[in-house]
């Protein structure tokens, strides 16, 4: 298989990567050993934001450089982001309240503020808002950011890459790369053992945090750059308080923590920094990090909550570039690449650090790096380019379900409002020719019909009950363990089918 461009790890940056890379008529070609997005780029806090937090460490560049992002995702993926309003409390212990007014008007400034309202300072004692708070006083600053469904966003870039013609290939490791006669000879290797090669004239090195074990065991090179791995773990709760608003703690240690409305009844809690000195694939949240979360939510809140309560709880490993700082929360954000050609031969571009928000831009200057190597001129585009199920003219999601529940009037008001959400547009290719529920197929519950589920095995690249449940969905929030071993059993018995019909 030749290309232009082989793309080691398909999480938010390798996707977006390869989405723009195909979009300027590059021949790509992206991997990655796990699920698409199935590290750290699905482990979020499901946040697009500036990182108010990142202003403390003077890091305005990034933060306007986000900021700027938040306006341009929400144009190209109106169906997977929405607005949303943060609570925080004055906490006068942690910071004076003119420092807080003080940063607030500068994330209000900072970056392009088109479409979201600015910060306000309200009353917690006149506010729905502070009804469940333990208040230590009686002011609140109210700001926006914007909500992201970060694993779809993953796929979705995905999905565009290879309408554009790229190759993605999940559950497949790059094993091994060399360069020979001006390109790179890399053998990837399929779950079940099969290999075949790939010549590329360029590879990028996007693994995440594995992108130290990309460079020194399968491509056998070094680097100036480091990452320095952060386990950031969250929480899934029962949402205890009345309206679509955020909250933003200062905790005891100065750190701000996220209480983020999810999936209509829950929250996520989050997060946590912690070092990691483990293997990225075996991050779980543990004990100190629950009672962590628990114990803030607990001083912040009226609340008694115990592990008990907890109904989903997740942990990923942030790949941070290694600044030499010594508190991993203070640890930049931002990203830097490492352009290699050893003795002028093929291009290897590894990338450390980065964040969710400002894949696009990062793409951007990947290709700004690689194009002229690579003998492209074309221009940057992913800027004003719709991501698959955003177009229509569809200003948010609760529009376009308006619309499907228009045209196809007998699709349940919550299983349009869903669709929706998570396909934008292309619900419609989903639903395709049902005239009434019982034509989607089997109802897996939470109105997960087969119909969905041949979508995200086929279009999707969907493999297993995690892949469709958790990821591409979060429909495991609501399914039943009887519910969830019928799926898997679905997947299951279609790749028997798949093997049977290769053989």
């Amino acid at each position: 298989m030749d290309c232009d461009l082989l793309v080691v790890g398909a999480g938010i940056n390798g996707a977006g990567i390869a989405r723009d890379a195909a979009g300027r008529g590059l021949s790509v070609v992206v991997c990655d050993k796990g699920d698409l997005g199935g590290g750290t780029s699905s482990a979020s806090g499901k946040l697009i934001h500036g990182g108010l937090r990142y202003l403390e460490h003077l890091e305005f560049r990034l933060v306007r450089e986000a900021l700027t992002e938040r306006e341009t995702l929400m144009g190209i993926a109106p169906h997977i982001t929405r607005p949303m309003r943060f609570v925080l409390p004055h906490d006068i212990e942690r910071r004076p309240f003119w420092f807080v007014r003080l940063g607030l008007m500068l994330y209000d400034h900072l970056g392009r503020r088109k479409s979201l309202p600015g910060t306000e300072v309200i009353r917690l004692d006149r506010s729905p808002a502070g009804a469940t708070l333990r208040r230590r006083n009686d002011r609140a600053f109210v700001y926006s950011d914007v909500w992201v469904d970060d694993a779809r966003l993953v796929v979705l870039n995905c999905i565009d890459a290879a309408e554009r013609g790229a190759t993605v290939l999940p559950r497949t490791a790059c094993v091994a790369a060399h360069a020979e006669d001006g390109h790179w000879i890399a053998t990837l290797e399929a779950e079940g053992g099969m290999r075949h090669a790939v010549r590329a004239r360029a590879v990028v090195n996007a693994a995440g945090p594995w992108v130290d074990e990309v460079l020194r065991g399968a491509i056998r090179a070094n680097a100036d750059r480091r990452v320095r791995l952060v386990k950031g773990s969250h929480v899934v709760l029962r949402k205890w308080y009345a309206g679509d608003h955020a909250y933003v703690l200062q905790n005891d240690d100065r750190r701000l923590l996220f209480v983020v409305p999810f999936e209509d009844d829950f929250v996520v809690v989050g997060t946590t920094d912690i070092p990691f000195t483990d293997r990225a694939e075996a991050v779980a949240i543990d004990d100190a990090e629950i009672a962590y979360l628990l114990g803030a939510l607990n001083r912040r809140f009226a609340l008694s909550l115990t592990a008990a309560d907890l109904v989903w709880r997740f942990s990923g490993v942030r790949p941070l570039l290694d600044d030499g700082q010594a508190n991993p929360s203070a640890v930049t954000r931002d990203y830097a690449f490492d352009l290699q050609r050893r003795d002028g031969g093929p291009p290897l571009l590894s990338i450390f650090g980065g964040k969710i928000t400002t894949y696009r831009r990062l793409a951007e200057h990947a290709l700004r790096e690689l194009g002229p190597l690579l003998g492209s001129t074309a221009a940057p585009w992913t800027a004003g380019g719709v991501l698959p199920g955003g177009d229509g003219g569809v200003a948010a999601a609760e529009d376009f379900a308006e619309s499907l529940r228009r045209d196809f009037p007998w699709l349940p008001p919550a299983l349009a409002r869903r669709y929706a959400r998570t396909y934008g547009s292309r619900a419609r290719r989903l639903i395709g020719d049902a005239r009434r529920t019982d034509d989607l197929g089997r109802d897996f519950g939470a109105g997960l019909h087969e119909r969905e589920l041949v979508h995200l095995r086929d279009g999707e690249w969907a493999r297993c009950a995690d892949d469709a449940i958790w990821r591409r969905t979060k429909l495991g929030l609501h399914l039943a363990p009887p519910q969830v071993a019928a799926i898997a059993r679905w997947f299951d018995a279609g790749d028997a089918a798949r093997k049977a019909a290769a053989r």
